[in-house]
C-alpha cells in the first residue's frame, strides 16, 4: 500500500486530516507531542536530550500527524557498526510507536517502508524488538541473530572506587574521540551514549584518570557490571576491573563485545532481540554483544 492508498484507507476509518512529516527536531509543539508518544509508549522522553544538544541530523523520525498530534512514528539512527574492525555505515531504528487510538491501520508498516526507500543505498539496517513484535520485522527482511553475553570471574580486592563524573559534555568529548579496540562494536554514537548517561546511568559514571577511561558501571550482588568503558587508548579492563569492584564481586559482566581472552560465554537473553537487514552480506561474528549504550 502506498502512502497515497493509505491516507485514502485511514480517511475512510475517520482520520481525516493525518500527514507524514520527518527531522523536526527544531518544531517545539511536534517534538512535544513526540515526548508525549514516547511517555506513554516506553516511559521515556527526549526533551533533555535536546535541550543539551544531543539531538542532532543523525536522529530522524519519521512520523504520521494528525491535527499537530504525533499518532506513529519510527525513527532513524545514523551510526557506524564495526565487523570484524572494519567501519560500515548503517541504519538503527528506534522508538517505534504508534498512539492506541491508530492502531491496526498500518501506520508503523507505511513509515518502515518509507525508511527502507530513502536509505535503500545503505547496506546494514538493524534494530531491537520486543517479544510481541517478533513477527513483524521478517516481513521487511530483517533477521534475527542472537547475542552472546561475556563474563570473565574475578577475584576482587574491593578497592575504593575512583570518583563518579556527571559533566555531560566532557563526557561527549570524551566519546567523540573514542577508539576501536573490538573486533564489534559501534563508532559516532556518542549522541545515543549521552542519552544514556542522562537517563540511565546518570549516578553510575566514573573517570579513571591514571587509565585515561570513562566507565559506567553497577555493582549488583556479586556481579560487577561494565556497560561501557570510553578511551582513546587501549586499556587493561582486568585492572579496570580490579579499580570497580567490591568486596562481594565474583564476575565482572560485560554488556559489549571485549577484546579478552578465556571469556565465560551465554546467550544473551536479559533483553530485547536483535534484527538485521543485511543486503551487503557482511559476515558478522559467531559471537558478539552491541554495545548497550548505543542501543536505540
Amino acid at each position: 500500500m502506498q502512502l497515497t492508498q493509505l491516507f485514502k484507507y485511514v480517511y475512510d476509518m475517520g482520520v481525516t486530516s493525518m500527514e507524514f512529516i520527518k527531522g523536526y527536531r527544531y518544531d517545539d509543539d511536534l517534538r512535544r507531542s513526540f515526548n508525549d508518544l514516547a511517555m506513554k509508549t516506553f516511559g521515556i522522553e527526549f526533551e533533555d536530550w535536546y535541550e543539551a544538544g544531543y539531538w542532532t541530523d543523525k536522529y530522524i523520525p519519521y512520523s504520521f500527524v494528525e491535527n499537530g498530534k504525533v499518532i506513529a512514528n519510527v525513527s532513524v539512527n545514523i551510526v557506524q557498526l564495526i565487523i570484524d574492525r572494519q567501519v560500515v555505515p548503517a541504519v538503527q531504528i528506534g522508538t517505534v510507536m504508534t498512539d492506541k487510538e491508530y492502531r491496526n491501520l498500518g501506520l508503523s508498516r507505511l513509515l518502515m517502508e518509507k525508511v527502507l526507500s530513502d536509505y535503500q543505498h545503505i547496506e546494514i539496517m538493524y534494530l531491537f524488538a520486543n517479544e510481541t513484535v517478533l513477527e513483524f520485522y521478517p516481513k521487511f527482511g530483517f533477521e534475527r541473530m542472537e547475542e552472546t553475553l561475556y563474563s570473565v570471574n574475578v577475584n576482587s580486592k574491593g578497592k575504593n572506587k575512583p570518583p563518579k563524573i556527571k559533566d555531560f559534555n566532557f563526557i561527549y568529548e570524551y566519546a567523540s574521540r573514542r577508539g576501536i579496540f573490538s573486533h564489534f562494536g559501534t563508532s559516532s554514537t556518542e549522541e545515543l551514549l549521552l542519552f544514556y548517561v542522562q537517563m540511565v546511568f546518570t549516578n553510575d559514571v566514573y573517570f579513571l584518570e591514571q587509565d585515561s577511561a570513562i566507565v559506567i558501571c553497577k555493582n549488583a550482588g556479586s556481579a560487577l557490571h561494565l556497560y561501557d568503558v570510553i578511551s582513546e587508548k587501549e586499556v587493561n579492563l582486568f585492572n579496570i576491573i580490579d579499580q570497580l569492584s567490591n568486596e562481594e564481586t565474583l564476575k565482572a559482566v560485560f554488556h559489549f563485545t571485549p577484546e579478552l581472552a578465556d571469556l565465560n560465554m551465554e546467550r544473551y537473553q536479559e533483553g530485547n532481540v536483535l534484527f538485521v537487514r543485511n543486503k551487503g552480506n557482511f559476515k558478522f561474528p559467531k559471537h558478539f554483544k552491541h554495545p548497550i549504550t548505543s542501543q536505540a
